[in-house]
């Protein structure tokens, strides 16, 4: 099974990301990342979905994702041609002995610190997998108190854009 990522334009309406997750389901494939947000058309929601899944059943699935009716458009993005980011936000276990290790390593990671208390700095970071994952194996030690993860979000390099044109 490979990792693939979807790019899926739909009808801003009630119920739409139910009918897509629950295709998902009754073909029994696990949605590793799932994240919904709008375009720049107000009438219309891009999700952004990554399922682990062989070739075959992958076009079955999109196939029966095209016959929905609030689905406009279905692009699976190439990693190598696409740009990809997950936001982090970590909470971790900071007084005075670790606070500057803690900081060193938000710093080398681009991150930025969102809140501060006697005993804990909340970390904000965005990235690919790859570095969201590192920074917390090194933020691990520290101890982590509390962390909230989004999906991935993703769109195609380069000028084309995945336009849904005008809707039925």
């Amino acid at each position: 099974m490979t990792e693939h990522t979807m790019s899926v334009l739909v009808e801003n309406k009630p119920g739409v990301l139910a009918r897509v997750a629950g295709l998902f389901s009754r073909r029994g494939f696990n949605i590793h990342s799932l994240a919904v947000g709008p375009t720049e058309n107000p009438d219309i929601s891009r999700m952004t979905i990554v399922v682990a899944v062989d070739e075959l059943p992958l076009e079955q699935v999109t196939k029966q994702l095209n016959k929905l009716i609030n689905i406009i458009k279905i692009v699976e993005l190439d990693p190598a041609m696409a740009v990809q980011r997950e936001l982090l936000l970590v909470k971790v276990r900071a007084d005075t002995t670790v606070r500057s290790q803690v900081l060193e390593t938000v710093t080398l990671f681009r991150a930025k610190v969102v809140d501060v208390s006697q005993e804990a700095l909340t970390i904000e970071a965005t990235g690919t997998a790859d570095k969201i994952e590192a920074l917390l194996r090194m933020l691990e030690p520290f101890g982590i108190r509390e962390m909230a993860q989004s999906g991935m979000v993703a769109m195609g390099r380069g000028p084309r854009a995945i336009t849904a044109g005008p809707l039925r």
